[in-house]
């Protein structure tokens, strides 16, 4: 019989934690993802991009359940993931990929035996494809921000996301569009873009999850009178600043740059300041999604 020491107990326990911590909001991710699908896309037969859409398109033209499709299709995207997005990564990917199949299949039961009534678009599609697009795009992005994916086309926007920085959603998006595109041979044009509605729709709320819903304004202020702004942002708004030399390239004269970041609320406060006291200032100002220091809640 096998025994463990207090410390081996204790890192088996702190290492299962961690597995729950990380696999569990995977698994709700894929939930929403299901039910989205099933509730939503399915009824109203709308169509869905990348190997989720070709399950899609099994299930119309023969019926195939789309949870059994989907894992095998799956399968050889598996090889490529486990050489280009890293071990940790594919384990994550197979977890998400096997309990998307899962999820699938329950609500295929729960359908099937009238426990869940889906929603049904009579002539509305446009409120299916919204509401297709939300949730979909809620349940991706929760997968996503804790470092899974559902396979597919999922493996190829995490891979682009990891090398080259590309925004998940959008390389989503793009790789959608092609898939659904060449749907256009089975399903009715009319229903083609209202899926492109709900495509777009879960590319935005994928962008909101995994970036953050805490936006922010950084301001970058070109003015001549740098230190006493900084001293009235200091004072006004109890917010930190830093400041960079710079120089013009037109004019030759010293400036100084104002670098800040404030919340939304107090984005015209900062203006009236800057107007106040350097009309002549430059200001461009950014969105920031996330943000982590004193002051400020980050994801």
């Amino acid at each position: 019989m096998a025994c463990f020491s207090d410390r081996e107990g204790g890192f088996l326990l702190k290492l299962s934690a961690a597995s729950i911590r990380s696999w569990a909001p995977i698994a709700l991710g894929t939930a929403v993802y299901a039910f989205g699908l099933h509730y939503f896309v399915i009824p109203s037969e709308l169509m869905e991009g990348g190997l989720t859409g070709i399950s899609l398109l099994l299930n119309y033209a023969f019926g195939l359940p789309v949870s059994a499709t989907t894992l095998l299709l799956n399968i050889p995207l598996f090889v490529l993931g486990w050489r280009t997005i890293g071990r940790q990564a594919m384990i994550n990917t197979i977890l998400g990929t096997v309990a998307l199949s899962l999820f699938l299949r329950i609500m295929e039961i729960a359908i099937g035996n009238g426990w869940i009534v889906p929603f049904r678009a009579e002539h509305d599609f446009l409120l299916a494809s919204m509401y297709a697009g939300v949730t979909i795009g809620a349940g991706l992005g929760i997968v996503f921000r804790f470092g899974g994916t559902t396979g597919g086309t999922d493996i190829i926007a995490r891979l682009l996301f990891k090398r080259k920085g590309w925004r998940m959603g959008q390389v989503i998006l793009f790789i959608d569009v092609l898939v659904i595109g060449s749907s256009l041979l089975y399903i009715p044009m009319e229903k083609v873009l209202y899926t492109l509605v709900a495509v777009f729709i879960a590319s935005k709320t994928i962008d909101f999850v995994t970036e953050g819903a805490y936006a922010v304004k950084a301001f970058t202020i070109m003015c001549d009178r740098g230190e006493e702004l900084a001293e009235a942002i200091n004072r006004d708004l109890d917010r930190g600043v830093t400041l960079f030399p710079a120089k013009g390239a037109y004019s030759k004269a010293d400036k100084t740059v104002v670098y800040c970041v404030v919340s939304r609320q107090e984005t015209r406060r900062l203006i009236g300041l800057v107007r106040q006291i350097d009309p002549r200032a430059f200001i461009i100002i950014t969105d920031v999604h996330d943000v982590i220091g004193e002051g400020f809640h980050g994801s």
